[in-house]
């Protein structure tokens, strides 16, 4: 109940600003937390392996850089998120209505890491088209869209979202158990995630967060399933420890169902 009250006023202009503009948005150098967090995507789709049909983005927040890599591998992105505040800010954006965040220097540094030349404009261009549908979700329930995904999705992506919904381990295990659900046999995973954080701030909300080791998110992947494929951790350096959370950590995870 207090984490349901807690979202309730969730900010998305606050949440945006804390995490995604400098400091912690600075992309004049790698070892910052958001290139880090591109530059592990992006090797990762490098490969051509993880491609299919649907990508399904559980818990996405007011957020689109997670799927800056993603887009150009699958033919629809399904965006999801509990609040339809968050819900709406992403409609925005794909329908590009003015006074949305802007996202170009993060579309930029990716068209620049992944190295093919691509104008930032072709991209963000591609992922609006294939960001066809923003839809509820709720990883506490065993159908978290409400019902099974048909056909199941391809690959599913989350970032930042089961970890700051889930009172305890055992919660946090649970969901991901539920939205591994929504994956074929075969499918891949990826996650990023926070390291041993226990709250954050988003304007006048303050979220509880289940504190999570590198050993917390192996057992949770063994438990529900997923082989582990790839497994990178991030240390929050003390110029980003900035107040609006006590995150230590960024985890990236790779697995497959």
């Amino acid at each position: 109940a207090a984490l349901r009250e807690g979202y309730e006023r969730f900010d998305p202009a606050a949440y945006l600003h804390n995490n995604y503009l400098p400091p912690r948005a600075d992309f004049s150098s790698e070892d910052f937390v958001v290139p880090w967090k591109l530059r592990c995507l992006a090797e990762t789709f490098a490969s051509g392996e993880i491609r299919g049909r649907t990508l399904l983005d559980v818990g996405s927040g007011p957020t689109i850089y997670q799927l800056l890599s993603a887009c150009d591998h699958f033919e629809e992105i399904v965006a999801t998120d509990y609040l339809a505040v968050n819900r709406e800010e992403l409609r925005r954006w794909a329908r590009g209505e003015p006074g949305t965040f802007d996202w170009s220097p993060f579309i930029q540094h990716v068209c620049k890491i992944e190295g093919r030349g691509e104008p930032w404009q072709e991209k963000q261009r591609r992922l609006r088209a294939r960001l066809r549908r923003i839809l509820p979700i709720d990883v506490h329930q065993p159908h978290p869209l409400g019902c099974p995904l048909c056909p199941p999705a391809d690959a599913l992506l989350s970032a930042f979202c089961l970890e700051a919904v889930s009172p305890d381990h055992a919660a946090f295990t649970r969901a991901l158990a539920h939205v591994g659900t929504l994956l074929r046999p075969g499918g891949h995973l990826l996650l990023l995630g926070a390291l041993g954080e226990s709250f954050y701030l988003a304007g006048a909300a303050r979220l509880p967060v289940v504190p999570l080791s590198e050993g917390d998110v192996r057992a949770a992947l063994a438990d529900a399933s997923f082989a582990l494929r790839d497994f990178r951790s991030y240390s929050m350096p003390p110029a980003l420890r900035t107040g609006v959370d006590d995150v230590e950590g960024v985890f990236f995870v790779h697995a497959q169902k």
